[in-house]
């Protein structure tokens, strides 16, 4: 497998650290509001990876954290802690707002056929981890301590930007640009390790006693110490949106080889953008759309998965409702391709058929996860099984294997109600004694129900429209 690595900035062959055991960390929500779709297709993204490696034979631990306290209303260290402020707008406690959202991420993964990482880490259960830390990088010299926070001091770190490529003279500027809300820091660019409840967080409701006061962790030293708990250092796989590269990422490459010596990831791996109108997906816009949204309009979640797999996620996605119409078109018609394919009677294996098309979408999965081709080539397979009448046998063990990457739930069978089914079988005895009128109107009585019926010639196919 060839993956883009964000730190080398090109392709590379895949190596793991230990054989075939792979580390993989992908950073979580912050847990105040719900998960928007944006937020979603990164997670798709690391799904299919995750599914990707384990295709390929690797045994995969992957963990993620789960953002409930530190995270601030500014990727870096200005505003108010995003729970604290769901908690105002909904009128519940911190702890409350935290475990709803939580429910509701789990819930829209589920909904999606995303598959739950192994470990998920709530920052508010590791703090004595992030403490620890802290104090690692005061005894390496990285971190200071002002009147209100602890800090990492970047000037200390002479690779800081080196997984940005920025100049840390134009980071700086960008700083100064922001609201900063320190006047003891050292540099624009320092990050907070930790607040004291000092002056806006004097109340702060989430608190924890340190060597520096009663206090909460920054948004960045969790996932260096959650990581560090559960996959040791280095490990092999790091994963995240885009938006994490300038800040998040870099400040926890940062602190975590800042306290240890050694790399934190071999790999780093980001996906890009889900946009609207040219402009990027989020909750601070004001113009984001929640999977709830899309079901309220009559889309199911795998219509939205099937959208996401239709651009590479390196490339930015361009939402529209027509864009999702036309990816719920093209699912539904694969699942009926799929449902005649695997009715087939005939005896004739797959064979050369299947050797052809896996050969195509291995290619395609381990070119850096190119989910377009792989589906084209799934395409490209289905039309086949249909000239050459291929055994429906053979065709759903060949689509099993390409679904257990794709994670389209292409086999699942929709639950058909006994009175559609009964009319189906009442309009094949129509259609078999040649009453095509009395067929005809059973078949629009079906299709008034939200049902859909196709003839094969292994006999009909009904499902849901």
């Amino acid at each position: 497998m060839k993956i883009y690595n964000t730190l080398s900035q090109k392709k590379e062959l895949f190596k793991p650290l230990h054989g075939k055991r792979v580390g993989l960390y992908t950073c979580g929500p912050t847990v105040y509001n719900y998960a928007h779709i944006g937020n979603l297709r990164t997670y798709i993204f690391e799904d299919i990876l995750e599914r990707a490696l384990e295709y390929d034979g690797y045994s995969v631990k992957r963990v993620m954290n789960i953002t409930d306290v530190g995270h601030l209303t500014s990727d870096a260290d200005s505003g108010e802690d995003k729970l604290e402020r769901g908690a105002e707008r909904e009128k519940k406690t911190v702890w409350d707002v935290a475990k709803f959202y939580t429910d509701a991420f789990f819930a829209d993964l589920k909904s999606l056929n995303i598959e739950k990482p192994k470990i998920t880490a709530p920052a508010t259960k590791f703090v004595p981890e992030q403490i620890k830390i802290i104090k690692k990088l005061f005894e390496c010299g990285f971190a200071y301590e002002t009147s209100s926070a602890v800090y990492f001091d970047t000037s200390k770190f002479k690779k800081y930007t080196k997984l940005s490529r920025q100049k840390l003279s134009e980071k700086r500027t960008a700083s100064r640009e922001a609201v900063v809300e320190d006047s003891e820091k050292r540099n624009p660019s320092d990050f907070a390790l930790w607040f004291k409840l000092v002056g806006k967080f004097k109340n702060h409701t989430m608190q924890w006693k340190s060597p520096w006061g009663t206090g909460f962790p920054g948004w960045h030293i969790e996932c260096s110490a959650i990581s560090t708990k559960f996959l040791g250092q280095p490990f092999d796989i790091h994963t995240g949106g885009i938006d994490h590269i300038p800040v998040h990422h870099t400040n926890e490459i940062a602190q975590s080889e800042g306290a240890f010596g050694k790399p934190l990831a071999k790999y780093w791996m980001h996906g890009e953008f889900l946009v609207i109108d040219q402009a990027r997906m989020g909750k601070s816009a004001g113009n984001f759309l929640t999977l709830k949204t899309l079901e309220e309009k009559g889309f199911n979640p795998m219509h939205y998965r099937y959208l996401v797999l239709t651009a590479h996620y390196r490339s930015p996605l361009n939402f529209t409702w027509e864009s999702l119409e036309a990816a719920k078109n093209a699912y539904e018609r694969l699942k009926e391709q799929i449902a005649t394919a695997v009715a087939v009677k005939s005896k004739e294996p797959a064979g050369k058929f299947t050797e052809v098309f896996l050969k195509k979408f291995n290619a395609a999965i381990n070119d850096d996860l190119n989910a377009p081709v792989a589906l084209a080539a799934l395409h490209e397979f289905l039309s086949v099984c249909a000239v050459h009448s291929v055994s429906g046998v053979s065709a759903r063990e060949t689509i099993k294997k390409a679904d257990s990457v794709l994670g389209l739930e292409l086999l699942k069978q929709d639950k058909i109600p006994a009175n559609i089914i009964r009319l189906a079988r009442e309009r094949e005895l129509y259609r078999g004694s040649k009453q095509f009128v009395q067929a005809d109107y059973l078949r629009k009585q079906i299709e008034s129900l939200g049902y859909k019926v196709s003839d094969t010639p292994s006999g009909p196919v009904v499902r849901r429209t």
